[in-house]
């Protein structure tokens, strides 16, 4: 697949993920007598993933996440020199993501981005009053997870077509945990596009939110190549087993 379509699809991917994901938080969750909630916003994340998945999957594999493109590197799903083009574009449709929220959000009364506008955050800035630490290990833990789902459900060795599904529901569970902790991340592109527009404690919290979950997916894609590897050779074993039984 061309270089060009597989960027436009990381860009509008992570721009459906970030104005979805994010938009919900902002316009939807805290609306006076019916708003969504936490509940609400953690299923946009999830549905958001799911229909971009379904959409791009076949063109770019949907990404739409830097920690995921670099998580499948380490999982030796997903080639080095192709890293940075994804990259860049899932920051890009954040970013462009982020800007129609905020054009959006602005022209509504009491309108305020001191109020956060969905980005990350710990300490002071937290939902629940968690600290640097234990943000830092939940988004390593939780996206270490998610790219265990993402590879398991992507492995050779499963169904066709079904993958969409584990994966946005993963994403679901993944902020029905650590909304209250941090907002929920486990992407830093969508972590960058709403911190651009709150400044301040937002870009100084921000590296958190690339470090942790870029760690946390590396290791997960290692320990998936290991893991699947290891399932493999004792699929073969069996096989040799039954052979010479």
């Amino acid at each position: 697949m061309n270089m060009s379509r597989r960027f436009a699809a990381e860009l509008i991917g992570t721009f459906w993920l970030v104005f979805g994901g994010c938009g919900s938080a902002v316009l939807a969750a805290g609306f006076p007598k019916t708003g969504i909630g936490f509940l609400g916003v953690a299923l946009a994340f999830g549905l958001t993933l799911l229909t971009m998945a379904f959409t791009i999957g076949t063109i770019s594999g949907c990404h739409i996440n830097p920690a995921v493109t670099i998580g499948l590197w380490a999982g030796k799903r997903f080639p080095a020199h192709e890293v940075p083009s994804y990259i860049i574009a899932q920051v890009i449709g954040a970013i462009l993501a982020s800007s129609v929220l905020y054009i959006i959000a602005s022209r509504g009364p009491g309108f305020d981005l001191s109020n956060g506008f969905a980005a990350n955050g710990y300490g002071a800035h937290s939902p629940g009053g968690y600290t640097l630490g234990a943000a830092f290990v939940a988004e390593f833990v939780l996206t270490f997870m998610f790219l265990i789902v993402i590879l398991g459900s992507t492995d050779k060795r499963v169904a066709v077509g079904f993958a969409p599904i584990p994966i946005g529901l993963v994403l679901t569970l993944i902020h029905l945990i650590s909304i209250p902790i941090d907002n929920t991340s486990v992407n830093p592109a969508r972590s960058t596009g709403p911190a651009l527009f709150v400044g301040g404690w937002a870009l100084s919290q921000l590296w958190l939110f690339w470090v942790a979950p870029i760690a946390g997916a590396a290791v997960g894609g290692l320990f998936y190549n290991w893991f699947g590897t290891q399932e493999v050779i004792t699929e073969e074993l069996g096989r040799e087993d039954k052979t010479a039984a």
